[in-house]
């Protein structure tokens, strides 16, 4: 008989307390997204930025990361996980700073990039840290569960600190939130968190990191170009030009033993299932939470600080949704619950399908209903992807990985973002006809609705109220179509869940056991 595999080594105090340490980028990077929502508004009255701009300032932090991730994966398997952090840390606060006090749309824009090419160094390496810090199975389950809830608790407090901030200081306060974290992570990183890196990487393909980049960029800036001004040919022929040079870049993997990412990696199913899973989730999240933070503000008129408290609610019952969803997994199997996951999920977009201009509550209940079957969702199928994949490739596929998310992140800015924007601006038109409407107000209103706020101010009598009350409702009657459209994409994540997830089992959960008392077990 073959004797079975040892046990794997059980992490103790010093990498649940490294764990810890490894939240703050995490956080770090949700809360700079929350609190640009809330920021906008105040973006757009002191730097005017065009619809076109304004996507750019959410868009193009996802757009340098998704094109660096792959890279940054396969050299932090080079040179060390904590040492492409910790140079990470140090760029995302000084692009942090750079934020704060742009002078123009333009300036910003470039200083939101130089934050995704800090964010692409950040993600990788602490999802990478996590796997090999983590060799047992069901604690790993554990601090996947806890990083999930960790990233809802921090898009909660960035929206309330992002609320106070703006409340009394100019909207560039919310991005040096960041710095003090980073410092944070810069002192302690070096003396709790332990280096690991690929025994074996072979040499740095540049070839390779040209092809991915020229792979990944096109296509999520023709993403990015049809959430912002419909179909055309230029973002149809960048779509397709990246997917060509997708092509040539998965030969080249194929063909090399030193690959930018292991070929390996994509012939294990549940990896393969755990990153496409991903991907469909977070299309469906990013759409949602670019419509109701809107609807806060611009379509109820809510304050910044005011409209960030609401927030709250929803993010509270988010924060529970991945440690119930891992317990649930370990009792009857990934399967089941990822699939509950898209299918609660979806009815949350269906509550938002009666929304009216005035519908507070729905729309918070639809937020707190589609965050956690996401969450759940996303909990789950990370832990799937990083289980499948082998510890020394911990870099490269946790950077797929997040590829993946960003991909299904600017997909649902294309599919659900174009969606509503269409139903909007067709809606205004119908406002043309109000009296003492002039045509440049016209203009300004089919931009954003921020935009129409604006221009309703300086309207004589009754026209300014007219024309928002129309706007505000063509916002509505877009975001319910934006509705419909994630209720399709999380009906087919539910379907494809329950053909890729086929075989799960549940498997024991953590029994509290105590780490090996040798000192070598608990190093990476």
């Amino acid at each position: 008989m073959t004797p079975s595999a040892p046990p794997a080594p059980r992490a103790g105090r010093r990498e649940w307390t490294a764990f810890a340490v490894l939240l703050l980028p995490l956080l770090l990077v949700s809360m700079d997204v929350s609190v640009l929502y809330f920021a906008i508004p105040a973006i757009g009255r002191e730097l005017a930025p065009t619809s076109t701009e304004q996507l750019w300032i959410f868009d193009v932090y996802a757009f340098a990361l998704a094109g660096l991730l792959m890279t940054m994966g396969a050299l932090g398997d080079r040179i060390g996980r904590r040492r492409l952090l910790l140079l990470g840390a140090l760029a995302f606060g000084a692009a942090s700073v750079a934020a704060a006090y742009a002078q123009s749309a333009g300036t910003l824009i470039a200083a939101r990039a130089l934050l995704g090419v800090g964010g692409a160094t950040l993600m990788p390496s602490t999802v990478a840290l996590v796997r090999t810090m983590f060799r047992d199975d069901a604690q790993r389950t554990k601090a996947i569960g806890i990083w999930s809830a960790a990233m809802a608790g921090g898009i909660a407090l960035g929206s309330v600190m992002g609320g106070v901030l703006l409340e009394h200081f100019w909207w560039g306060s919310v991005f040096l939130v960041n710095v003090p974290a980073m410092l944070l992570l810069l002192v302690l990183g070096p003396l709790l968190l332990p280096e690991s890196r690929d025994p074996a990487p072979g040499r740095f393909d540049l070839p390779s990191v040209l092809l991915s980049m020229a792979a990944v960029l096109p296509v999520v800036y023709g993403l990015k170009e049809f959430a912002a001004s419909g179909y055309g040919p230029v973002p149809a022929l960048c779509v397709a030009g990246g997917a060509a040079v997708g092509v040539v870049f998965v030969r080249r993997q194929r063909g090399r033993r030193d690959a930018l990412v292991s070929p390996e990696l994509f012939r294990r199913r549940g990896y393969r299932a755990g990153v496409a899973l991903n991907c469909l989730a977070m299309c469906a999240m990013m759409g949602s939470a670019y419509f109701t933070t809107q609807y806060l503000q611009s379509v109820l008129g809510l304050g910044s600080m005011e409209a960030a408290l609401w927030s709250v609610a929803p993010s509270l019952a988010v924060g529970v949704a991945a440690p119930a969803a891992t317990a649930a997994a370990t009792r009857f199997g990934r399967r089941p619950v990822v699939t509950a996951g898209f299918l609660v999920a979806a009815a949350g977009f269906a509550l938002l399908l009666p929304a009216d201009t005035d519908s507070l509550p729905v729309v918070l209940a639809a937020a707190a209903v589609i965050g956690v079957g996401v969450v759940a969702v996303a909990a789950l199928v990370a832990d799937l992807a990083m289980t499948e994949a082998p510890v020394d490739k911990a870099g490269s596929a946790a950077s797929v990985m997040e590829t993946g998310q960003e991909f299904g992140g600017a997909l649902g800015m294309a599919l659900l973002g174009s969606l509503g924007t269409a139903v909007y601006r067709r809606e205004v038109e119908g406002a043309a006809g109000t009296p003492g409407l002039p045509a440049e107000a016209l203009d300004a209103a089919r931009e954003t609705l921020g935009g129409t706020a604006a221009v309703a101010r300086e309207l004589p009598g009754a026209a300014g109220e007219t024309l928002l009350a129309a706007a505000r409702e063509a916002f509505v009657h877009g975001m319910q179509a934006a509705a419909a459209g994630g209720m399709a994409v999380l009906l087919t994540g539910a379907v494809l869940a329950l053909w890729w997830l086929r075989g799960e089992r549940p498997r024991p959960a953590d029994d509290g056991r105590p780490a090996p008392a040798d000192p070598k077990a608990a190093a990476v």
